[in-house]
């Protein structure tokens, strides 16, 4: 009897491990992961974040209203895990000084800027936890642009500017921007 009932169990554990295993290592995610990066003048960005689409659903805005990302509430700017920048060089970013290195990048959205963030804490594997806000490195506002046209899935894109770069963030109708700039 004790026999059968650890066998059993070895089963369903076993079964476990292997939902466990295939959910997290196999399967396609709903959010494909997505790398956007840069490279002129010396200057290399590369953003490691994976894409969330609309699929109907009221993006940003009042949580009463439902909004999957709502205002004031942390984002890690995509889905599945944190979405983390990394810099060759010191740059200035939003205007504002950050070493080289890797960063983990998130924001609070709001109806007219989205507040970006740099943190130090890199290398998390699950995404839905916040960081530890201790470990901040940076805060910028970047003001909101409402678009005529909806984007489907959010897109982080690095575009060439004067002076270095601009990272563009879009998703549904709305875009936001941060300079990035060699210091």
């Amino acid at each position: 009897m004790k026999r059968n009932i650890l066998i059993g169990a070895g089963v369903i554990v076993l079964i476990f491990i292997i939902w466990v295993v295939y959910g997290l290592f196999l399967a396609t995610p709903i959010s494909p992961p997505a790398t956007a990066s840069y490279s002129q003048d010396g200057l290399e960005i590369s953003i490691d974040y994976s894409q969330p689409s609309k699929k109907g659903r009221i993006i940003f805005g009042d949580e009463s209203a439902g909004a999957l990302q709502p205002y004031g509430r942390y984002w890690r700017l995509g889905a599945n895990a944190p979405t983390e920048i990394t810099f060759n060089q010191d740059v200035n970013f939003g205007g504002k000084p950050v070493a080289a290195g890797t960063y983990r990048m998130y924001a609070f959205p709001g109806a007219d800027a989205f507040e970006v963030r740099l943190n130090s804490e890199t290398g998390v594997f699950f995404g839905a936890a916040e960081p530890d806000y201790a470990l901040d490195v940076l805060t910028v506002q970047a003001p909101v642009q409402e678009t005529n046209t909806v984007v489907e899935t959010f897109t982080i894109d690095i575009r060439s500017s004067d002076n270095g770069a601009i990272i563009v963030f879009s998703w549904d109708d709305v875009l936001f921007s941060v300079p990035v700039s060699l210091k």
